[in-house]
């Protein structure tokens, strides 16, 4: 009897580039989000950790990524998104996933993750098998530009919301982000059934030119919201062509590293994201650092 392929830890999401893999499967709407995660991975999460029939929650959903490629692979998904904008966009991408032959169902909460045990009903606590999710990374977002011939480019759709709030996690200060972030593990360690993962997607960025290490910081805020960390995965940004990458930058990461670069300092592209997957413990009586 063969034995079965063990799981590749890098994970090649890029084949297509990210219009390619939304288009016709996700509507033309859902371009105006500044943080979309990439269909691949968040599909790839759901394949690996779940079953069908399985439940699965992201509770930071967007245009609800993670719940239209769990519908497609026949789970049930459930998201909570803040801004009210994408939260119907979600509903809308979930209402046109059904129609393209998705055999899963989608609801979508508006509200903030962070009361996420209040926002989601009772009953679902024990039950979820997997959580995927890609926190904000604070203001580092990527957006849309549209080149204007002798004036340089315009900036827009690179903000979560058109009406500024504090509160918003994507716009307070790192110390605050990751307080959030565990606040909202913890909720999901709750929802977890005993044998339930957790799913980040996460990169590094620059601050000052320096890269931050955000990926690492959330394993820290996972274990401390009482999760155990077991894997790390990489999930490409760039597509892969016998020994060659296909680079897939956005127009932010290139003009970054090249004005970087004329500047005498040798930037490079980031590639990847990081996907750490934990677990709920197998005994969970401790409390979680909040």
């Amino acid at each position: 009897m063969a034995s079965q392929p063990l799981p590749l830890s890098v994970w090649p999401t890029a084949q297509q580039p990210a219009a390619r893999q939304r288009a016709g499967r996700y509507l033309q709407a859902s371009t105006a989000h500044p943080a979309k995660m990439l269909p691949a991975i968040a599909r790839t999460a759901v394949q690996r950790y779940s079953q069908a029939g399985d439940l699965v929650v992201d509770p930071m959903c967007g245009i609800g990524t993670t719940l239209v490629e769990a519908a497609h692979l026949g789970r049930h998904a459930v998201g909570v998104e803040r801004e009210p904008r994408w939260a119907q966009l979600a509903r809308n991408n979930l209402a046109h996933a059904a129609t393209g032959g998705a055999s899963g169902t989608g609801t979508v909460v508006c509200g903030d993750a962070r009361h996420l045990l209040d926002l989601l009903d009772p009953s679902l606590c024990g039950q979820v098998a997997l959580v995927v999710t890609s926190p904000p990374y604070g203001a580092s977002v990527h957006g849309q530009v549209d080149a204007r011939p002798g004036k340089g480019v315009a900036k827009y759709d690179n903000r979560y919301s058109d009406q500024p709030d504090p509160a918003d996690l994507g716009r307070v200060s790192e110390q605050a982000l990751l307080a959030g972030i565990r606040q909202i593990l913890g909720a999901c360690r709750v929802m977890l059934r005993r044998e339930g993962v957790v799913v980040l997607t996460a990169r590094p960025w620059r601050r000052r030119g320096l890269l931050v290490d955000f990926p690492g910081a959330l394993v820290r805020a996972g274990e401390q919201a009482g999760l155990v960390a077991f894997e790390r995965n990489v999930a490409l940004l760039v597509g892969l062509s016998g020994d060659q990458l296909v680079g897939r930058p956005s127009f932010f990461q290139l003009d970054r590293v090249r004005k970087a670069r004329a500047a005498g300092v040798p930037l490079r592209l980031i590639s990847h994201e990081d996907l750490l997957v934990f677990r709920r413990p197998l005994r969970d009586d401790a409390e979680p650092t909040l």
